[in-house]
């Protein structure tokens, strides 16, 4: 005689996860870079106890082209990058093959609270915007005397 077990839904639900899985990695776009999309602007953020702290990859584009706005938790950042111009070429030049982007760049982000837009810095070096986005503290809450 065998015996008895709980039933519990979960266990067949659980057997499909490793089916999942398969092709949860299957369809995953790899990392190469022919896979990303042109235009992209590709973020790293770290927070710490005072400030986030964000490098933006922008190749390509110059330091006056490029615009970030804060809004509250909201950061956002534009830039543009142009490519040379026809006449720029020399007589009897033609482009056989043309793969790097010219064009407009945009991303938006949200972080955790809000930031203190007056004291944020930006820096941009080699192709790396660098942003130090100090927190803003919170606001304290302020006793009303009843009369």
């Amino acid at each position: 005689m065998s015996a008895l077990t709980r039933f519990d839904p979960r266990d067949d639900l659980m057997r499909f996860d490793n089916f999942n899985d398969l092709f949860r990695r299957f369809l995953r776009l790899p990392d190469w870079p022919a896979a990303r999309v042109p235009g992209e602007i590709r973020l790293d953020i770290v927070e710490d106890d005072k400030a986030f702290q964000v490098k933006a990859e922008l190749p390509g584009v110059k330091r006056e082209d490029i615009r970030i706005s804060v809004d509250g938790n909201y950061v956002s950042i534009s830039a543009e990058s142009r490519s040379e111009s026809r006449e720029t070429k020399k007589d009897g030049e033609r482009t056989l093959l043309r793969e790097m982007y010219y064009g407009s760049w945009s991303r938006g982000f949200t972080l955790p609270c809000d930031v203190d837009d007056g004291a944020a810095t930006a820096t941009f070096d080699n192709g790396v915007l660098s942003l130090t986005l100090p927190k803003r503290s919170p606001a304290r809450a302020k006793t009303i005397e009843v009369k």
